[in-house]
């Protein structure tokens, strides 16, 4: 039996990782589930799989729960905090931590996991984007495996050679090709985008993701995360990544060769497939997606995609070329944007602006410390909510039908 904690297990992968999980009793055992604040789906969860730990990153919210636990007389020990985050993580029963809380608060306990050897199954772009070089330091130390989750490093990581190398020219790699769907607003022209609201955005026409995510995947910043992501998990230089939208998301994503082939991994768009291979790797189990089907999709298309009307993902690449703090500074200010504009205090074309003048504004430094990382995070976050303060929002007028 291996034992899994959940860090996110409330949000969609979270949720995904469970039901692949119940699928194989005899396999896999939840060892700890952690969530934010939502007290209602982690009670339900503790009722249902039964965990040792149940953690929630509020304390309000733990204690809260910790009633709720103990008038239901479940046998689960409630945590509080990053402290409690951490303990599940690296406890030393525990086989497999599916990392998958979103955004800079996955950080620590995905240090934590690396720092005790566990097999990580990583679904949180930030801890790579904020502390990539230190993050893959820990990973090495404390000889932990690392899988990446994202469907499309997933199908990077598929499809690479098996091979240690000190650059992709080593295996005959000439370039990694990350599909993007292009999100909901693929066609929309830039008065459009204008008139986007909160609504519209977290319609994604392929996936089903939480809220955070989804916004990043319709203003391109979600594949921005990934490029700086694909950077640390395959040594790649930012010039050897590229970028191109395939609207079905059938292709995950490819490899290009230097014999001119291109290898793929095709599949459903089900967060279940890349969770199943992590959970199982080397071996393969069945993750509950539905095969699919060439003839029922009929065609794939692909172009490229446009930093002129998306501008996030150029903003990414010129991150990741400034390197030191740059990416957690990006980071920091994507989320405080997206957060405002999912509040409507802020309009869609703002968040870019917004990550923009961020960067443009705060000194980029070489990266020392996990401390100094907490920092800069800190002061991109205050800077850009100091710039929010200062906006006046207007009205969103109808989108016209495209």
């Amino acid at each position: 039996m291996q034992y899994v904690t959940i860090l996110g297990s409330t949000g969609t992968i979270g949720q995904q990782t469970l039901d692949v999980i119940s699928q194989h009793p005899g396999r896999y055992g939840v060892f700890a589930l952690a969530a934010h604040s939502n007290v209602d789906a982690m009670l339900q969860q503790c009722a249902t799989y039964k965990p040792r730990y149940a953690v929630m990153q509020d304390k309000d919210a733990a204690q809260l729960l910790r009633q709720r636990v103990q008038a239901e007389q479940l046998k689960v020990e409630v945590l509080a905090g990053v402290e409690g985050l951490t303990l599940v993580s690296a406890h030393a029963e525990v086989t497999i931590v599916m990392a998958a809380i979103v955004g800079a608060a996955g950080l620590l306990p995905a240090l934590a996991a690396a720092k005790a050897g566990k097999k990580i199954l990583l679904a949180n772009k930030e801890t790579l984007v904020m502390a990539g070089q230190l993050f893959m330091d820990a990973v090495k130390q404390g000889q932990a495996t690392l899988l990446p989750i994202d469907s499309e490093h997933n199908a990077i990581f598929q499809v690479m050679p098996k091979l240690p190398y000190d650059e992709l020219a080593d295996v005959g790699v000439n370039q990694i090709i990350l599909t993007a769907s292009g999100g909901p607003f693929r066609t929309y022209s830039q008065l459009q985008l204008q008139q986007v609201t909160p609504a519209l955005a977290l319609k994604h026409p392929n996936w089903v993701m939480g809220a955070k995510i989804t916004i990043d995947s319709s203003t391109l910043m979600n594949k921005g995360l990934e490029v700086i992501e694909a950077h640390w998990l395959f040594d790649a230089r930012p010039d050897q990544i590229d970028v191109v939208v395939h609207p079905q998301s059938v292709i995950h994503s490819m490899v290009s060769y230097v014999d001119g082939s291109i290898l793929a991994q095709l599949g459903n768009p089900d967060m279940r497939t890349p969770i199943a291979y992590g959970l199982a790797y080397p071996e393969r189990i069945a993750s509950g997606v539905k095969p699919l089907s060439l003839i029922e999709v009929a065609r794939l298309e692909f172009e490229a995609p446009d930093t002129q009307r998306f501008p996030c993902l150029k903003l990414a690449y010129d991150a990741l070329a400034a390197g030191g703090t740059g990416p957690a500074m990006l980071n920091a200010a994507n989320e405080v944007a997206v957060a405002a504009f999912l509040r409507e205090q802020i309009q869609y074309l703002d968040i870019p602006a917004l990550i923009n003048a961020t960067l443009q504004k705060l000194s980029i430094e070489t990266v020392q410390s996990i401390e100094q990382l907490l920092l800069v995070d800190s002061q991109a976050r205050a800077y850009v909510q100091a710039l929010i303060s200062k906006m006046t929002v207007k009205p969103v007028r109808k989108v016209a039908s495209v």
